[in-house]
């Protein structure tokens, strides 16, 4: 008899294949591999996740010659990646998770994971833009009042296409509140939108998070969170697929850009003046250089972007000392800064269908499947989480938090909220193999995700050669802080609130099914919390954007790195601070923002 999981992934790259019925994905053609060779551009992009083919769409679409290059290949259309349901295959902890699509990142063995190495895969949710409050201080923290919210919102606005819910296809008391004052009507080639399909879940979970006093909220997205509300999410409307950089702006296919698939960077390259001259890449025939006459952008993402930094000669001193790597600037806040956002949560058995009835349930998951080939409804088109609250932990159980704790959160602003919740229709578990690890018992289950958005825990990326072959080392030290530790105990005991709350009860079989009623303590809800936590995938702020007087800092709010000329890093590393929203939407904010900053200079800008 052939293993649910297997049964799972014939069914969704069925329902890939046979949906929607749109071609198979026709973005920029790549460079073949017989012609990788030596080339001249304007403009070098190296990365090509959502920041580096914002940056290298929009550069081409005023009239600049650019490369991009990209270690994979297009993924978006040729692989369950498109279909919403399939956030949960390939996000496991577990380090065994690989998946074609995926680096296969392990984070080192970490302390406030009870030493466990954690795989780090990616995410994809939009889910709100950052406050006004968090955007304050990014522009504080630089010295650059363009960062303030009202002055960032129109490039917030300027990649999204919006398209309001279809409440011919979703549930009655599923209907998303949205502003139409957060989205721009000319809009970009990223689609904005609502699955057809709520999960029942999430209508409970909105009545549980106004149980436990979190308000309904009309809009994430125009810089205020602390709130509940159905989450915009990066989906097709017309075919209920994702929408990603790869699928919207590459679309557009600007004919002054080449885009180089399965090329590793290697190497920055530069000259007697310290002036990012190309890079240096490998395909799959050899070595070959990109020549960059204006600049380099590095968009390598928050492990990446500082590795190649490092490897290139601009870094810590010591790091590059140690493996041999000529220093060409000593910047010892290269890797350094990390911030991210950890998860967790307790599951329940609910008299619901869930993510969980399709992995348990042969005959709902084809008959599903079909739902949404034929009429692009049902479950494979929504993910897994759809509703979203945030809040400021409430006074009950602020009052048991330290001195320290409550100084260290004060240091956020007033609207920056310090946990989040995501309504999540399936067993999380230890989130090992979130697939396999789904009991078979003929219950389905839901959970809610608490999240920490206020961490004060500071992790590091390093390199552990000379070679970008070499994954860079990743250390994100959750948990690190005494802050981290009683915040996200009491954000645990805030699920289990919501769960306990009478609005939750008709739907509820039996006392909570994991942990269970056994951990009760601080002390074990601690330790449940270490050995079950996961990141939500939000690494940040590795390469941070500050001002020249801060020695930590390695760009300035133009994202140039400081001591050499001609390269810029574009992407979440260089955030100076991870704002409480999903990074997702501040991505393409600041490649918008950098992209018009450099045609400004240039005086080929499209002002926003």
């Amino acid at each position: 008899m052939h293993h649910p999981v297997f049964l799972l992934l014939i069914a969704l790259h069925w329902c890939l294949i046979h949906t929607l019925a749109v071609p198979t994905f026709s973005g920029q053609p790549a460079v073949s591999d017989e012609l990788l060779r030596d080339g001249r551009f304007d403009y070098v992009v190296v990365g090509g996740g959502t920041a580096g083919i914002v940056v290298a769409t929009r550069l081409a679409q005023r009239s600049y010659t650019v490369a991009l290059i990209e270690a994979g290949g297009f993924y978006e259309y040729q692989s369950l990646a498109a279909i919403p349901l399939a956030d949960i295959i390939p996000v496991g902890s577990d380090p065994c998770n690989k998946f074609s699509i995926d680096w296969g990142f392990v984070t080192e063995n970490q302390p406030g994971a009870n030493n466990r190495p954690i795989h780090y895969a990616r995410g994809k949710c939009l889910g709100g833009s950052p406050t006004q409050g968090a955007m304050e201080q990014w522009a504080t923290v630089v010295g650059d009042s363009s960062y303030t919210f009202d002055r960032v919102l129109p490039y917030f606005k300027r990649s999204v296409h919006f398209t309001p819910p279809n409440q011919l296809t979703r549930f009655p008391n599923s209907t998303p509140s949205f502003d139409p004052a957060a989205y721009d009507p000319q809009g970009g080639p990223l689609h904005a939108s609502y699955s057809n399909y709520a999960m029942p879940f999430s209508s409970w979970m909105r009545l549980a998070m106004n149980a436990i006093g979190i308000p309904d909220r009309d809009e994430f997205n125009l810089g205020s969170l602390l709130g509940a509300q159905y989450c915009t999410s990066t989906i097709r409307p017309q075919d209920q697929k994702r929408s990603s950089s790869e699928s919207s702006f590459l679309e557009t296919k600007p004919p002054l850009l080449t885009t180089y698939t399965y090329v590793l960077a290697k190497k920055i390259l530069f000259d007697s003046q310290k002036r990012a001259t190309g890079v240096l890449a490998r395909g799959k025939l050899g070595e070959f250089t990109l020549h960059a006459d204006k600049e380099v952008i590095v968009s390598a993402g928050a492990f990446q972007s500082p590795q190649l930094l490092m490897v290139s000669g601009i870094g810590p001193a010591k790091t590059l000392e140690d493996h041999g790597i000529p220093i060409l600037v000593d910047r010892p806040g290269v890797g350094q800064n990390m911030w991210d956002h950890p998860l967790f949560a307790p599951s329940y058995r609910v008299r619901m269908p869930t993510a969980s009835t399709v992995v348990t349930s042969l005959s709902y998951l084809l008959t599903q499947a079909a739902k949404a080939a034929i009429f692009r409804q049902g479950p494979f088109t929504s993910p897994v989480t759809d509703y979203l609250g945030w809040e400021k932990i409430p006074s009950s159980l602020r009052a048991s938090f330290s001195k320290q704790t409550l100084q260290d959160l004060a240091r956020f602003p007033n609207d920056w909220p310090e946990a989040e919740y995501l309504s999540t229709a399936a067993y999380v578990g230890d989130v090992s193999k979130p697939v396999l690890i789904q009991p078979r018992d003929s219950y389905d289950y839901a959970s809610i995700v608490g999240v920490l958005v206020a961490p004060t825990s500071r992790g590091n990326v390093t390199i552990r050669s000379a070679d970008t072959f070499d994954l860079p080392t990743i250390n994100p030290n959750w948990l690190s802080t005494e802050t981290d530790q009683e915040v996200a105990i009491a954000t645990f005991k805030q699920t289990r609130q919501a769960f306990e709350s009478g609005a939750m009860a008709p739907i509820l079989i039996g006392d909570e099914y994991y942990p269970g009623n056994r951990v009760q303590s601080n002390a074990e809800i601690l330790e449940f919390i270490k050995d079950n936590m996961m990141t939500i995938w939000h690494a940040a702020c590795t390469c941070k954007m500050g001002t020249a007087k801060d020695t930590m800092a390695v760009v300035d709010s133009h994202a140039r790195v400081f001591g050499v000329d001609g390269l810029r890093v574009v992407d979440a590393s260089a955030f100076p601070l991870l704002p409480p929203g999903h990074p997702q939407s501040v991505v393409y904010m600041l490649a918008e923002k950098i992209s018009d900053a450099i045609a400004t200079a240039n005086g080929t800008a499209e002002r926003p």
